[in-house]
């Protein structure tokens, strides 16, 4: 496995990912209407390549295949964080978070956070996160439990 830079290429193959991890992963902490909301059929393509595009964004990847990918926006805070459903707890998302802790630390940036789902929060919190909130969310007319969280960075 390595971890590099995220590319325009990469755009599919990530939204792919997103959606296999939320319907596969997620759906066991969130309910079919729920996960349905979150990762719908009909994704935006350029939604997704300018979401990533603005980011400082890195992708694991195995061979040719991307099995993991994570974002950090310059204020901190980590928007996207997704493992390939087949590469879960094999260390992918360690190496994509160290990769971001590098850059959060090369730009100065002291404090990490995230709206960590029920699913990741376990993961954050093994990473040193703390939650300082639990949230509700409303994505298309679906509400979500999530937990906003920080790490301090040095």
């Amino acid at each position: 496995m390595r971890v590099r830079t995220y590319k325009i290429s990469d755009v599919e193959a990530i939204i792919e990912l997103f959606y296999g991890t939320v319907h596969h992963v997620n759906i066991r902490d969130y309910n079919q209407e729920q996960v349905d909301a979150w990762a719908p059929a009909n994704i935006n393509l350029q939604f997704w390549q300018d979401r990533l595009s603005s980011t400082f964004t890195y992708v694991a990847e195995e061979g040719d295949k991307i099995i993991g990918f994570g974002n950090l926006e310059d204020n901190g805070h980590i928007d996207c964080f997704y493992c390939h459903q087949d590469f879960q707890r094999q260390g992918v998302g360690s190496q994509i978070l160290e990769n971001i802790e590098l850059k959060a630390r090369e730009l100065g940036i002291k404090r990490l956070s995230t709206a960590a789902s029920i699913t990741a929060k376990p993961f954050f919190i093994g990473k040193k996160f703390i939650v300082v909130s639990q949230q509700q969310v409303e994505l298309r007319g679906q509400v979500f439990i999530n937990f906003f969280m920080e790490k301090f960075i040095v």
